[in-house]
């Protein structure tokens, strides 16, 4: 699975390469929001090849309206939880500046990932929802003082990136790691980093800060970057048998297990837009009260081959 495409589609192939893939080995593509540093790539990727793509209603509808491309579109309902293969992937909302903003759970028998970028502030729903992973994408933007500094971006936009619907700072980023730290929390991978109103060095030490408040020091912290994927990380029952690759992007275990394309699963919480509508069902409510997740919907208007999605000068990303 790929989660976002915010690279143009040729830079998406190359990247997969690095790691022994093909899009066209590609289960499906899971899409946050539809901010084009996280779309770039779809018109390619998923619409001339056909690749399963995964989005809400009002996500998919600004994509499609920006792109001016048909896709092979799954619809889910923010807050509901469907299958691809063998890895069941649960979504909820975020405080973001899009249609319908969500991050991901994606679960599987080796461990859990959480998927938590682009939002303004991490709420206590938010912090729930990805508090069973064992590896977290977490959006470490920018350093406060480095973009209070930036003479790049106009004050409205600075306004924009420290809105309770723009981006995470590393303070902010850090004090969520804070409260997520468990015996299961293992990993956690700093991502949207901004190029000029961040450090990674800085990102680290903040995140790093935060969660020796707690006592915690099995949790490893790693860096990300747009220009270099990051080494693979095979999961494992047992954490004492997880490892990385030595070099960028290469598996180092599981090999067939890792490039083996998943068989997709219609269910009855993602809505197929290319076969005919069957007499509506009533969905499965993910493990959390979707109640919560509703009202956080009002409130609104990237595994690793995302981790480093390009970014906009209007996001900072």
């Amino acid at each position: 699975m790929l989660i976002d495409a915010g690279f143009s589609g040729k830079r998406i192939r190359e990247r997969l390469a690095t790691i022994g893939r093909t899009p066209e080995t590609l289960s499906g593509i899971l899409l946050t929001h539809e901010h084009s540093d996280h779309t770039m790539g779809l018109k390619v990727i998923a619409a001339k090849l056909g690749i399963p793509l995964y989005a809400n209603r009002l996500t998919l509808d600004a994509v499609s309206s920006q792109t001016k491309a048909s896709f092979n579109s799954k619809i889910f309902h923010t807050g509901q939880s469907f299958e691809i293969g063998d890895v069941e992937v649960e979504t909820f909302s975020i405080p973001h500046d899009a249609q319908d903003p969500v991050g991901f759970l994606i679960r599987s028998s080796e461990g859990n990932i959480g998927f938590l970028t682009d939002l303004g502030h991490t709420t206590r729903m938010v912090l729930d929802r990805v508090r069973p992973a064992k590896a977290l994408v977490l959006e470490t933007n920018y350093d406060l003082q480095l973009l209070q500094e930036d003479t790049r971006r106009p004050w409205s936009i600075k306004q924009r990136i420290t809105s309770r619907h723009g981006h995470l700072s590393n303070k902010a980023a850090g004090e969520a790691a804070r409260e997520l730290v468990s015996d299961e929390l293992t990993h956690i991978y700093m991502a949207h980093l901004s190029k000029d109103c961040n450090d990674p060095a800085l990102a680290e030490k903040t995140v790093k800060q935060e969660i020796a408040k707690t006592g915690a020091g099995h949790i490893r912290i790693h860096r990300t970057s747009q220009d270099t994927p990051c080494p693979t990380l095979v999961m494992s029952k047992d954490s004492g048998k997880e490892e990385q690759g030595a070099t960028q992007g290469v598996p180092v275990a599981k090999k067939k297990a890792l490039t083996k394309t998943k068989t997709l699963k219609p269910t009855r919480e993602t809505e197929d837009t290319n076969t005919p509508k069957q007499p509506a069902r009533s969905p499965k409510k993910a493990p959390d009260a979707l109640a919560d997740e509703q009202k956080h919907q009002s409130f609104f208007a990237g595994l690793q081959d995302t981790l480093g999605d390009t970014q906009e000068d209007e996001n900072t990303d």
